[in-house]
Parts: C-alpha cells; structure tokens; sequence
C-alpha cells in the first residue's frame, strides 16, 4: 500500500470524525496517551512505506522518547506521527505520545506523564513559554533529556527562562520556523491579489508562534501601506479559534458579519482543523469567490482546494521539524551529544510555500506520496554530528527530496 494511500485513509478517517463531533483531536483528545513501540516486535508498520524501501531496525530497544504535542491525529499532527514513528522504527526505539491540546495544565502535566512512563528523553511542542520553567525542572530532576518542535523559548520576552533552559544539563536546543517571515510572505500573497481587508484567525492568545506569525502580517501590512498610500490595507482584530474547526468556522463567521467588505482571511494554523472550519463558513456563506484564504499547515485536499479557489496558498512542509528534534534527544539519549549546558541549540527549519496546483503536486510526490526520507536515511540522519543535522534541516526543499529519490 502506498503512503499516500495510507496518509488520506487516515485523514478521511479523522475529518469525519472532525466532522461528525465538530472538533479537533486538540480538544477531545488533550492528556490522552498512546505508545508505538519500534522494537523487533514490530508496530504499525509505517516504515515500511518509508521511501518504498523496508530496513532492519536499530536495535535500541531499551531506549523511549516521548513527544508531548498538541494532537497526533489533527492533519499536522498525523504527518509528524507519520514521520516519528518512521524513525522510530529505523532506529529501534520506543515512542510515546501525549496529546495535550495546548491546554497550559497538560503540556506541564504531559511532560511529568512522559518522565513517569520512562521516557529517557521529551520532544515537545509547548503552547507557551511559561510552560517550560517546569518542563526543565521536571527532565533536569529525572534527568531526561529535551527539545521543543515548532517553538523556541524568546530571549527577548522570556529571558529568565531562556536562561533556565540553558543552563540546564538536559535541555538541548529547539527546532523552529521563522514566524514573522512566514506571516508577511502568507500576507503578501493576498495584498498582491489586491485583497485589502484581511481577518486574522489565531488559535490561542499569547501563542508563540501566532504572536510571531501576527507580527508578520502586521509587518507586511505596514510595509505595502507605506508604499501605497493610495491604497490601503488593513488587518482586523484576531478571532480566537482554539484548535477545532468549529472554532475557526465561528471565527470565519464573526468576521464576515462584523466586515461586510471582507475580502480575506488568515486562519493562522493550529494543526489544521480551524483553517477546516473557516473554509466550511465561507462555503457555507456563498464567498468562496470573494474571500480569498492562505494559511500554514497543509491540508490533505490543498491541491484541488488552491484548483477551486477555496485556498489561495498556503505555507506548510514543515512535519520533518519534530524529526530533528527527535534525533537530537536520540543522540543525547545514547551519548553521542553532550554538554549541554551552557548552551541553546536554535535549529532553523524552512517552510515550503504553494500557491498552485502545480505547486503542490511536486510537493505531493515526494512528501505525501511518500515520506521524504527513507528507512536508511533516518539512520544516516541519525549518525550526523549537531552540526550536520542542522544543515539537513535547512537543506528540507522539495528539490532535496527529489534529488535524493534520483529524480
């Protein structure tokens, strides 16, 4: 069976689901726990699809990363379980996950769950930063070693706590998008399109990385205002969305009431079911043709949606980010990375913009219809020093993967 096969079976499975309940797996499924052990034993097979290609896993049976994360069964969080559990598999280890719906209380709780499982090393995607003064103190206590995916702690904002994660002896670093770029680049898109009243979607007030994407539709704005002062743009006040898609379509639906010259929308993210739901409420509205929607996170339908004009682009790619850190707490677990303290490992991984058809079918060759690196590139990932898992995240590219599969 093909993993583009197995991708959408599983996203169907979970948007009726979404549907059916209207909500995310964010929400229902917050503090709920499920484990993939990749030993010889075996588990969901998803290795196999790995590149088409099926390798003898490391044995490392008696090593187990946790990953707390917001859903492994939202549209962002299959794709990084997808990937996860893949390198789990090549490299013979164990996974958990905790899925914490970016509920402050989980994401502390989801780390104490993950420490008392006999995780020897956490992956985490935090809500804030103020979850991470205990998240630090909880791996430093038991030592457990620990990354963040999809966030980095502010030096600027939090530095007290910037400062406790590098000063620890087991907090390693973050893997991170650049959120203020990728937010001016989505805002570009439609002021180019000649969009110029825009509804802004967030998940979560005091979200990182929404307050970093806010900040770059805002810079955008100003940048196209101060050039085009005949013609100006303006942002609306965010709607907050949570991480359901019922959520987004109320949010779509407050916008679209208070500004009847609404002519687009920015769901921010949040794994994907709000920018769902927005796109139901417009449909539902009748102004598919009107609004025009960019967002991040991928969808499973992106390229008829971008055919149809339901979406006009979207930035997204990103699942292999939680795969570097994976493999930086992997090789901290085995000894192959250490001293840590004193030091703040900032991974930059890039996100990969459509805005076509044609657009996502390349990207869909070569990272839906199947992983974007094979069983044995997951090994050899695995043996690069700190400094040459940071060029492989940034190397990311559909022009990578291609490459790599010889095309």
């Amino acid at each position: 069976m093909k993993m583009k096969t197995i991708f959408k079976k599983i996203t169907a499975t979970m948007l009726a689901a979404t549907m059916v309940v209207g909500m995310s797996a964010c929400g229902s499924n917050a503090g709920t726990t499920n484990t993939s052990s990749s030993d010889s034993s075996g588990s969901s097979g998803t290795t196999a699809e790995a590149g088409g290609e099926t390798t003898a896993a490391v044995d490392n049976s008696d090593i187990k990363i946790g990953v707390s994360i917001w859903s492994s069964t939202d549209v962002l969080g299959s794709q990084c379980k997808l990937i996860l559990d893949a390198a789990a598999e090549a490299l013979g280890v164990q996974v958990q996950y905790v899925d914490q719906g970016h509920v402050s209380e989980k994401v502390t709780a989801s780390v104490e769950q993950l420490v008392a499982a006999g995780c020897q090393g956490i992956i985490i995607c935090n809500s804030s930063d103020t979850e991470m003064t205990s998240a630090i103190k909880t791996c430093n206590d038991n030592k457990v070693y620990l990354a963040q995916f999809f966030r980095i702690i502010s030096e600027e904002n939090s530095a007290d706590i910037y400062q406790a994660a590098k000063d620890s002896p087991y907090y390693i670093g973050a893997v991170h998008e650049d959120e203020p770029a990728n937010g001016e680049a989505l805002v570009n898109i439609l002021l180019e399109k000649g969009d110029r009243n825009i509804g802004l979607i967030g998940w979560e007030q005091g979200d990182a990385t929404w307050l970093g994407r806010w900040e770059g539709y805002q810079a955008g704005v100003d940048k196209w205002n101060e050039s085009h002062p005949d013609d100006q743009a303006a942002l609306s006040e965010p709607q907050y969305a949570g991480t359901t898609s019922e959520g987004g379509s109320k949010a779509a639906e407050a916008l679209m009431a208070a500004d009847p010259n609404l002519d687009a929308l920015i769901p921010a993210g949040g794994g994907g079911d709000p920018l769902q739901g927005a796109i139901a409420a417009v449909e539902r509205a009748g102004k598919t043709q009107d609004i025009d929607i960019v967002s991040t996170d991928f969808l499973p339908d992106l390229g008829d949606r971008l055919e149809n004009g339901s979406m006009a682009g979207e930035s997204g790619g990103h699942y292999c980010d939680p795969l570097i850190a994976f493999m930086m707490v992997y090789n901290a677990v085995k000894g192959n990375y250490s001293g840590f303290e004193g030091k703040f490992e900032d991974v930059a991984f890039p996100y990969l913009y459509v805005s076509s058809s044609d657009d996502y079918a390349s990207y869909e060759q070569y990272f839906v219809d199947q992983l974007p690196y094979t069983s044995d590139e997951l090994v050899e990932m695995s043996q690069l020093d700190m400094d040459g898992l940071k060029e492989a995240a940034k190397k990311v590219s559909i022009e990578d993967a291609a490459s790599r599969a010889g095309n």
